[in-house]
C-alpha cells in the first residue's frame, strides 16, 4: 500500500471517485437517519464530507513534488478546486426534484471543510512518505 499511495495518479483516481460518489450523493433526496437529524446536521456532513476531498486533493499536489512541495500553492489550488466543485454541487442540488442548492451556508462548510482537510495533509504530510 505505501507504494501505491506514493504515487499521484492514485490521489487523483481516489479524488475522482469521492467526486463521482458526491455527484451521486447529490443526486438523491435528503433521507437523514434519526441520529443525523438534527439542526444544522448537514452543515457538519458538508463540512466532513469536503474535509476528506481537500486531505485527497492536496495529497495528490503534494506526491507532484514531494520532496519540495509548495505548500503555498498546493493550499491555494486545492482550495480553488475543491471550492470550485462545492458550487458544482450546490448547482446541480438545485436541479434536482425534492433538493435545494444554492445554499451560501453550505458553500461555506464546503471551502472550511477544504481548508482544513488541506491544512491537515500539510501537518501530516509525512504519512505519505
Amino acid at each position: 500500500m505505501r507504494r501505491i499511495a506514493r504515487q499521484p495518479r492514485f490521489w487523483f483516481a481516489a479524488f475522482t471517485l469521492w467526486f463521482v460518489t458526491l455527484w451521486w450523493l447529490s443526486s438523491q433526496v435528503n433521507h437523514f437517519p434519526p441520529a443525523l437529524d438534527f439542526q444544522f446536521s448537514d452543515k457538519f456532513l458538508h463540512f466532513g464530507y469536503f474535509f476528506g476531498g481537500g486531505v485527497l486533493f492536496s495529497a495528490f499536489l503534494y506526491r507532484l513534488k514531494p520532496r519540495q512541495p509548495d505548500w503555498r500553492k498546493v493550499l491555494m489550488v486545492t482550495l480553488a478546486v475543491v471550492s470550485a466543485v462545492g458550487m458544482l454541487d450546490e448547482w446541480h442540488q438545485s436541479h434536482v426534484p425534492g433538493r435545494s442548492g444554492n445554499d451560501p451556508a453550505d458553500l461555506t462548510a464546503d471551502v472550511l471543510g477544504a481548508l482544513c482537510g488541506a491544512l491537515f495533509l500539510r501537518k501530516g504530510h509525512r504519512m505519505l512518505a
